[in-house]
């Protein structure tokens, strides 16, 4: 079998029309459905080269169970403003409130390992963001882990807010606020996966040298919700606060 036809190639194949078209499917065919970690990065790798747009960020979390949680972000799918074009679903588009690392300097791959020091010596700003979520399945929850890790985790793209301080940045657990433009607001008790919300970019910049590759300075990188996933509704103005460190604003247009 030829490089171009083999099984990752064919599932990339698949997962990348279904991003340009904004399509959801059924599961991989059984041909080519990944049944491991490393299966599923080499599809993540391909849908990539096939999307041929460059990667503007990375979600990442901290691996539990052998499950490694690492998927990119791509340029086009990566906005700032206050209106944003997204998928949405029943008029919806979900979302998790997170912070965004940005990176002032590069973590190229290299013999020696990346101790936290440097990593946080790289980190030029944090933001607040919302990953936006969609999934090219239409039952992820049907599909297997590493089937989700081969499609990105269920991203689809990524609003970035305000930058905030630093060290106010590293708190774990903080409220979040929920406004919509029509008064209903809800307040969530938001608190990180990790103690240390930078501890799941340690482990990206650790784990992509391992693998030869590395981060750019430019990139963003989201380390985990602080209050799981919920939807915001298409065409009204909706403010997020994080606590104390600030607050962003957004209104979705169906993409």
């Amino acid at each position: 079998m030829s490089q171009n036809s083999s099984p990752a190639a064919s599932a990339a194949s698949i997962l990348a029309a279904r991003r340009r078209n904004a399509e959801q499917g059924p599961r991989l065919p059984e041909s080519c459905r990944p049944l491991d970690v490393d299966t599923a990065l080499a599809i993540q790798s391909r849908v990539t080269e096939q999307l041929g747009v460059a990667v503007r960020a990375w979600k990442c979390g901290t691996p539990s169970d052998g499950r490694i949680v690492a998927a990119p972000i791509y340029a086009v799918t990566v906005a700032g403003a206050g209106d944003c074009r997204a998928i949405a679903r029943a008029g919806h588009v979900r979302v998790e409130p997170e912070l965004a690392f940005i990176l002032g300097k590069d973590l190229p791959a290299r013999d020696a390992a990346y101790a936290p020091a440097d990593v946080d010596a790289a980190i030029a700003e944090t933001r607040l963001a919302l990953e936006l979520i969609d999934s090219r399945y239409s039952d992820p929850a049907g599909a297997s882990f590493a089937e989700n890790l081969a499609d990105g985790l269920l991203n689809q793209g990524l609003f970035l807010g305000m930058a905030v301080d630093e060290e106010k940045a590293r708190a774990a657990a903080m409220p979040i606020r929920v406004t919509l433009e029509s008064g209903h607001e809800t307040v969530l008790d938001g608190r990180h996966p990790n103690a240390d919300p930078r501890a799941p970019l340690y482990w990206l910049a650790e784990f992509l040298r391992s693998k030869g590759t590395g981060l750019q300075a430019g990139q963003a990188v989201i380390t985990g919700s602080y209050a799981g996933s919920f939807d915001l509704p298409v065409g009204q103005e909706a403010t997020i606060r994080y606590g104390d460190l600030g607050e962003l604003t957004v209104r979705f247009s169906q993409q």
